[in-house]
């Protein structure tokens, strides 16, 4: 009997450390339970914004290429289709964003035609495709996002040709692509919805945009990818959200010349952030399309704190599939 009653002992002390290693705090202070609650939508009846990847040029695993979702009355709008954007639209659905459904993914806004940010929007016009979607894919961008998809369709055109010819027999009209190379303006509206467009400098490229999401009941602001500029705290002035790219002050010192002037013009550093932040004064700030470099002591954890040495706001760090 004694030994019964050890045994017991034994296994409830084993259950109840398993039930505290589970709460113990991650990285980012929260626990494991904690986060994955904290990410869980309240309504879909609100404007929601999801993350759907947050990642750079480098093969990360645990961040897919930029995308976002700005989620409206059950109505998702894409801003960015980076490598791996339509299978973390179905984890979000599967985390209970309804809306993210493959099938219901039918317009995004591309901030720039940099490969990152754009190896996604094949998977974006085919993928839903073939999953049953027949209604053509609405995408607005800058200029060159017309010839970009006609060369994507042209591509691909053997495959379109078997699908819709041969027993698959899937619809004609789900592939298609209607091109909106846009201006700074409003964009697009409906009623769930007013979208505006403003230039950002983005080192070489000819024409880059961020993005101005205006909802009965948030204003989010995405800069896309952007240098040193007052246009993202200008569309901003005083929103709900603004999503901004960010790279580690403290991390690029250690790099080379060539790679500090790179930087320097197509990115943001986190003082420069903390700069434009204080100027556009965002009920929160969100770090997205993070940059910093292993071995020079900047890390995704790390560098919020770099923005909070020089702003007082709130400022979150997104990871992907976080909602906000």
């Amino acid at each position: 009997m004694r030994w019964g009653i050890f045994v017991a002992g034994l296994l409830f002390g084993l259950v109840q450390g398993l039930m505290v290693g589970a709460q113990t705090p991650t990285a980012s202070g929260a626990t494991a339970q904690e986060r994955t609650t904290s990410i869980l939508p309240p309504s879909e009846s609100k404007t929601q914004v999801v993350i759907l990847g947050t990642g750079t040029p480098l093969a990360n695993p645990d961040a897919s290429g930029p995308a976002v979702a700005i989620v409206v009355n059950g109505s998702a709008y894409l801003v960015d289709c980076g490598p791996g954007v339509v299978r973390r639209a179905a984890a979000a659905q599967r985390n209970g964003i309804a809306a993210l459904r493959v099938q219901n993914l039918k317009t995004v806004f591309i901030t720039h035609l940099h490969s990152d940010h754009t190896l996604g929007y094949p998977d974006l016009i085919f993928s839903p495709w073939v999953l049953g979607r027949a209604e053509p894919l609405e995408a607005y961008g800058p200029r060159g996002l017309q010839s970009m998809t006609e060369h994507i369709e042209k591509a691909w055109e053997k495959d379109i040709d078997v699908r819709t010819n041969g027993l698959e027999h899937a619809n004609k009209t789900g592939y298609l692509v209607h091109v909106h190379e846009i201006a700074p303006g409003t964009v697009y509206q409906d009623k769930n919805v007013t979208v505006k467009a403003f230039l950002v400098p983005h080192g070489s490229w000819d024409q880059a945009f961020g993005y101005r999401f205006e909802t009965a009941d948030r204003s989010i602001v995405l800069s896309g990818d952007t240098g040193p500029t007052d246009a993202v705290a200008k569309a901003c002035n005083g929103c709900d959200v603004m999503l901004n790219e960010v790279y580690s002050a403290t991390g690029l010192v250690a790099q080379s010349p060539d790679r500090q002037k790179y930087f320097r013009s197509f990115h943001v550093s986190s003082s420069e952030l903390a700069q434009e932040a204080t100027e556009a004064k965002p009920k929160l700030l969100v770090l997205y399309h993070q940059m910093y470099w292993s071995g020079s002591g900047s890390t995704s954890e790390t560098l919020p704190d770099e923005v909070r040495a020089h702003y007082s706001g709130q400022v979150a760090t997104a990871r992907d599939l976080d909602v906000y």
